[in-house]
């Protein structure tokens, strides 16, 4: 018996503004929607696709009334592609990101920020081709 990572939840206000901000961060598209949920992802699953082998997950994100209090416990770590890591910051501020301090020191090597409802994932080294 096996099961597979399809989706990752997350719980928000709004579904559809945070929907957008991913869409836009991780070149996504919405995939599915209904009353207050919004799902996002690089592809439209299908189950024969996800019983053949495993896919990126999706994201959902659904409409909650209440709203965060602690750090999360889980995040999402992104890395650029196509260009530096300080670009990458500096297109995400202009989508409605924040830069963040989860006390981790000065010596790290990736920058925390926060979504526009304030879930912190952190922007890695990136995966550009090094002239």
């Amino acid at each position: 018996m096996t099961s597979r990572f399809t989706e990752l939840a997350v719980d928000c206000h709004g579904p559809e503004r945070l929907a957008a901000f991913w869409c836009e961060v991780l070149d996504f598209k919405v995939i599915d929607r209904s009353e207050g949920k919004v799902e996002i992802g690089s592809w439209v699953p299908t189950v024969e696709d996800v019983r053949a082998r495993q896919m990126p997950p999706t994201l959902l994100f659904i409409q909650v009334p209440e709203g965060k209090t602690v750090t999360n416990r889980l995040h999402l770590d992104v890395s650029p592609i196509d260009g530096s890591t300080e670009d990458e910051v500096t297109r995400l501020l202009g989508l409605g990101a924040t830069k963040t301090d989860v006390v981790q020191g000065s010596d790290r090597n990736w920058v925390v920020m926060a979504d526009p409802e304030d879930n912190e994932f952190c922007v890695l080294r990136t995966l550009a081709p090094q002239n």
